[in-house]
């Protein structure tokens, strides 16, 4: 399992002609930086750094769409009582278990015809709409571990509603909301599909496109600068997961509560 990243880091400093020789070496002989600088400038017009920043635009705008909606839908589900409300969690539950290439294409003729597409629209939007069910299960599942007398004793305070959930049930939910920017970090990051479909203009290019743009069937590839581009893009989602693994554990340990 770890052989393919052994691979990856092992080639990144090795001269393009070594990397695929026959005879794998853990440490070349050739050790060299040189990919890392090809690999930035390897774009005319634009740094890996600029593809970077595109990437880490759109992916903090979904994060922050998809964790503000998603505990915000969470929370009714969860704790307000509201007419229809179990038909729509059912019809919520339901979406989880439709696979996302049949939506694939109604939803790239409804982008087209509002005239989304080649921009960031048809990620950020939707993510403020609280459109995947999974989040939503995630933390609904999450506050209904928390004792309802805590609700009750800031109602008695003369706490509303918003303030409930702002004040009471986002702290301790800390757990819940970072595993979800987690998850929403990763499948955003690494949705090479949806940003093919959408996205088409080189300006606007990811890391993940911008990385297939590098593979190119009519000319020879650089390997070397590619594996180094490729390293970097890793780099973002392996910190996030250690800066965010204290909360996992406390909210193992804690169940969601503080004491």
């Amino acid at each position: 399992m770890l052989f393919p990243m052994i691979w990856l880091v092992s080639g990144v400093f090795k001269p393009g002609s070594e990397i695929f020789s026959g005879e794998f070496q853990l440490i070349s002989e050739n050790f060299t930086l040189k990919n890392f600088a090809d690999g930035w400038y390897i774009n005319p017009n634009h740094s890996f750094g600029y593809f970077l920043k595109n990437t880490f635009v759109m992916v903090g705008v979904v994060i922050g769409g998809t964790v503000i909606s998603s505990s915000l839908a969470g929370f009714a589900f969860a704790r307000l009582n509201f007419i229809g409300k179990w038909p729509l969690f059912i019809f919520m539950l339901a979406t989880m278990m439709l696979p996302s290439q049949v939506t694939l294409i109604p939803k790239y003729i409804m982008f087209s015809k509002i005239g989304w597409i080649d921009s960031y629209l048809p990620f950020s939007i939707p993510a403020f709409c609280a459109v995947n069910g999974f989040h939503v299960f995630l933390i609904v599942q999450f506050i209904r571990g928390i004792p309802k007398e805590l609700d009750e004793a800031a109602y008695m305070d003369g706490c509303s509603t918003f303030g409930i959930y702002g004040r009471i049930i986002m702290p301790l939910c800390k757990p819940v909301l970072f595993s979800v920017a987690i998850f929403t970090f990763i499948w955003t990051w690494d949705d090479y599909l949806n940003q093919l479909i959408y996205i088409s203009s080189v300006d606007k290019f990811t890391v993940s496109l911008f990385l297939r743009s590098l593979i190119d069937s009519t000319s020879s590839i650089s390997w070397g600068p590619l594996l180094a581009n490729t390293l970097i893009s890793l780099i973002p989602g392996i910190v996030l997961f250690f800066i965010a693994q204290p909360y996992f554990v406390e909210g193992i340990a804690t169940s969601g509560l503080k004491g």
